[in-house]
Formats: structure tokens, sequence, C-alpha cells
């Protein structure tokens, strides 16, 4: 599968890398490429800008910095329509409303689902293929979309759960009760049945 990874941070560059490692054709970009391909010199992966990451993808994996989260969109939204993006990003303050669905309103024509933004890349490393599995929650009111996470994040090496839809992404993000919470794929249902009982 193509993936184009928009966002060269920590998060978005592990990820890039592990999606070239498990098979995947990789673009990866970031607000300034030609610094990013000195620094991923070696790499197998492609240098793009935004919109040309985003139109080389299948899928888009949507990790850039919250601050710089609808910039990105606003560069993208022409190419990401019909497309699934995984948005790895989170607010940098609580909302009413999540981060998700923010994304969804301001590129409502593409297929959003959350996943990749609950524990640092230190756990996701230290977990990655540990058994028990890491959970991933997944949170989309799109079949498509859930669907699409759920095979990369198995790609990677943790476990899909379903937590929801679009709102239910605040359970996941900044200030929700999942946010930074490490838990196994064996006991991910009764962790999300707790975290439920909070959303409003």
């Amino acid at each position: 599968m193509r993936i184009g990874v928009i966002g060269a941070g920590q998060l978005g560059g592990t990820l890039a890398r592990w999606c070239v490692e498990s098979g995947h054709d990789v673009a990866i970009t970031s607000r300034h490429p030609e610094r990013l391909r000195a620094e991923m010199d070696g790499e197998t992966m492609r240098i793009m800008s935004i919109p040309q990451a985003a139109a080389f993808g299948d899928v888009v994996i949507f990790s850039p910095n919250w601050s710089s989260a609808n910039e990105a969109v606003d560069l993208t939204r022409g190419v990401i329509a019909d497309k699934v993006v995984i948005d790895a990003t989170n607010p940098d303050v609580p909302d009413d409303i999540s981060g998700l669905e923010t994304l969804i309103d301001r590129a409502p024509e593409a297929h959003w689902v959350k996943a990749f933004n609950t524990v640092s890349t230190e756990v996701l490393s230290r977990r990655r293929w540990h058994d028990p599995l890491l959970t991933e929650y997944v949170c989309s009111d799109d079949r498509e979309a859930r669907e699409a996470a759920s095979m990369i994040i198995r790609d990677l090496g943790f476990a899909p759960v379903y937590a929801g839809g679009a709102h239910a992404a605040l359970l996941t993000e900044t200030g929700g009760p999942l946010r930074m919470r490490e838990v196994d794929v064996k006991d991910a249902t009764d962790v999300l049945a707790e975290a439920l009982a909070v959303l409003h």
C-alpha cells in the first residue's frame, strides 16, 4: 500500500519507518522537505512536499503538530478527498468537541479516523509486537477508515480496538481518560467501558 505521512516529527517519522519495514511504499513530508531530505538520508522512503505526499498515499497518516494542523489540511484538502486519513494529532487543550471532529469539519470529504495518538513513541517502540499486544484505540464514524487504520495497526505490531465514533476521540486526546494510558489488548474492553462512562 502507498502511505503518505504528513508531519515528520518523532511520531510521524517513527510510523513512516515502521510502515516501510512492513512492506508499504511510503512518502513523508514536513514544512521543510529539503531539511528533511538531509535528515532522512539513507532511508528507503520518498521525501515530498505536503500536497505531494498526500496525493501519493492511498492512506494518509496525518501527524503534524496541532498548531500546524489547519494549515496542513488547507494544503491537502483537494487531494485527500475520498482518501482514508489517520489523524494522529492531539489538540493543545481539551475542548467540547474532539480534534478529529474539528478536522472533519475542515475537510469533510476525506475518510477520517483517529489512531496512534494515545501513547508516546517510546511506549510504542517498547511495546511493538510485545505479548500481550498494546491496544491502539480507533475512533471513526467511517467504516472504510476504521478498517484501513486497523489493518495498518496490525501491520505495525499492535492491536486495534474500536472505541466509537469521531466524538469518542475525546477519550484518547488531551485530557481524555485513555490519553497516555498503556493498555494491554486483554484489558482493552474493560478500560474502554470505564472511559466511556465519563464521555459527555
